[in-house]
């Protein structure tokens, strides 16, 4: 049987982590488990981790690494309310996707809240950042205060966490579509607001259109 590589056996800890941390929480997160989800041995993961703390900060990087697929995978070459639609959709799909990466997310930014402090705070730092950057790309045509861009980044934020939650809460599939329809559209009024009181153009949104 071929060796399967370090790199490899080291993404599969960290998917079989997620699935572990989201169904049995930090404290039920044993490196057994997660072996076990993984299908390989404890001896295995310590081979390829000092500590099961080394594994979550993988895992970190991975949760990070998610927004910022999503947040930079967005039309830079596009329009301030055109880059918000986009990048909220993009993150509540993330979500809906997976309910164990939507879990185990909430489950690690709160542990390391408590345990570690800053190591919480990074991941959404991280997050903030790249969509700041995005953001200010996007509204590149008609420049807007960084000031506004913050709120946007903020209200983007709270649109798709307060999805996540309901969307773990209730775990209805059709009720968090139409859920997500509800957000654009609150973020579509309130965007349009607050760049006319900012004295920003109105641009015209792109209909969103579905595969």
């Amino acid at each position: 049987m071929a060796r399967i590589p370090v790199a490899q056996r080291r993404r599969d800890f960290i998917d079989a982590a997620v699935e572990v941390i989201a169904g049995n929480g930090i404290d039920g997160a044993t490196t057994r488990r997660i072996a076990e989800q993984a299908q390989a041995n404890v001896a295995m993961l310590h081979y390829c981790y000092d500590s099961k703390e080394d594994l979550f900060a993988d895992v970190y990087e991975f949760v990070t690494g998610r927004y910022r697929e999503v947040i930079e995978g967005s039309d830079p070459h596009t329009t301030l309310p055109e880059a918000s639609q986009a990048i909220l959709r993009g993150v509540m799909e993330c979500y809906l996707d997976s309910p164990s990466f939507t879990a185990a997310t909430f489950e690690l930014v709160s542990w390391a809240r408590r345990q570690h402090g800053a190591r919480g705070i990074a991941v959404y730092d991280q997050a903030f950042d790249a969509l700041r950057k995005a953001l200010t790309e996007a509204a590149a045509a008609d420049p807007v205060a960084p000031e506004v861009i913050d709120e946007v980044a903020y209200v983007l934020a709270t649109l798709a966490d307060g999805f996540a939650v309901n969307w773990l809460t209730y775990g209805d599939a059709t009720v968090a579509r139409a859920q997500m329809e509800i957000n654009c559209s609150v973020l579509d009024t309130w965007l349009a607001a607050r760049l006319a009181a900012a004295g920003a153009k109105p641009a015209r949104r792109r209909r969103a259109t579905r595969a």
